[in-house]
């Protein structure tokens, strides 16, 4: 990013966060929700990027269940659309304004952040991460998936589809959220590093909504005549393009869909045929991991700075198989 308009976006960030100093919540995903089992000497505040999809339910599962094994109390909150930037600062100021003993968060934008940031160090609160960090020296751990590798993955199964070569397409999620920046970058630099055969002929973003995500894989569809596949990187890209393939009346099979995610419409496709297959993470283990590393750091323990959570390929052949089904989500 440019100086100058890291500037202003840090101005306007904590400008915001001035303005939401004290408020409680707005950003549209609800009050945020308490669970575990403790008697309230520990709390865990987590703010996600969202609730609208299905990851973001078996995140919070997650985290409800080491809660409970840990004996304490988390709250869970989000904003409901992965776009509501000011509403998930909103939910952070929120978060520190209420002290807890520490705090799990999931960036939306790495550099609006950073203010807040400084606001919980002065407070005394630790930040532990999850999915996606902030541009700030002071989140203590992260637990997340492998991006740039589960991208290079999905690259080298559409290869794989389409017979090493031919045209493909990205509808992405976001160009700024570092998860939507790494599933991208490991797909295409997979893509030219080992298939030279297979060019992709467009990238283009629908902020991880499957309405905008459709409208943007059928243009993609129509605009390449000899297009062979395209790739969500998120949940609702994936849909988005499943959907497209629908509309627009293709036979399963006849376009190569690789997604990015599980949840119900993405286990139905590939049962279907509609997708061939996609990159399910772990977000049970992530809500479980940046639970017990806020714990850890809560008790004067340092865990690990980068928390590996895996990611696997699924699809028709392997749902059912043990290590596959147990992180898939619906």
């Amino acid at each position: 990013m440019k100086t100058g308009k890291k500037v202003a976006v840090l101005a306007a960030a904590a400008a915001v966060a001035l303005s939401l100093a004290g408020c409680s919540n707005g950003g549209g995903g609800g009050a945020a929700e308490e669970s575990g089992s403790g008697d309230g000497d520990i709390t865990i505040a987590l703010v996600s990027k969202g609730f609208q999809h299905q990851f973001w339910q078996a995140v919070k599962q997650g985290a409800e269940q080491r809660a409970e094994e840990l004996g304490v109390t988390v709250t869970f909150d989000g904003p409901a659309a992965e776009t509501e930037i000011d509403g998930q600062l909103q939910m952070l100021q929120a978060a520190i304004d209420k002290k807890p003993d520490a705090i799990g968060f999931a960036a939306l934008d790495p550099e609006a952040c950073i203010p807040l940031y400084e606001s919980a160090e002065s407070a005394g609160i630790p930040i532990v991460e999850f999915d996606a960090g902030c541009s700030s020296e002071y989140g203590q751990s992260i637990a997340k998936t492998d991006s740039m590798g589960a991208g290079a993955l999905a690259a080298d199964h559409m290869a794989e589809l389409i017979g090493g070569k031919g045209e493909v397409a990205i509808v992405g999620h976001s160009q700024i959220n570092s998860t939507g920046v790494e599933r991208r970058d490991g797909f295409i630099e997979q893509m030219e590093a080992e298939y030279p055969d297979i060019e992709i002929v467009d990238t283009q973003y629908g902020d991880g909504d499957h309405l905008k995500s459709a409208d943007i894989a059928k243009t993609m569809i129509q605009a390449h005549p000899d297009l062979k596949g395209i790739y969500g990187t998120n949940e609702g890209s994936a849909i988005g393009v499943v959907n497209a393939v629908g509309e627009l009346g293709l036979e399963p099979g006849e376009l190569t869909v690789v997604g990015f995610d599980s949840g119900k419409a993405q286990i139905d496709a590939i049962t279907n045929g509609i997708m061939a297959g996609a990159i399910t993470q772990n977000p049970i283990g992530i809500g479980e991991e940046v639970v017990q590393a806020a714990y850890d750091i809560i008790n004067g323990e340092t865990p690990e700075e980068v928390i590996d959570t895996g990611y696997y390929w699924f699809d028709k052949d392997n749902m059912d198989d043990e290590e596959i089904a147990a992180v898939l989500y619906e």
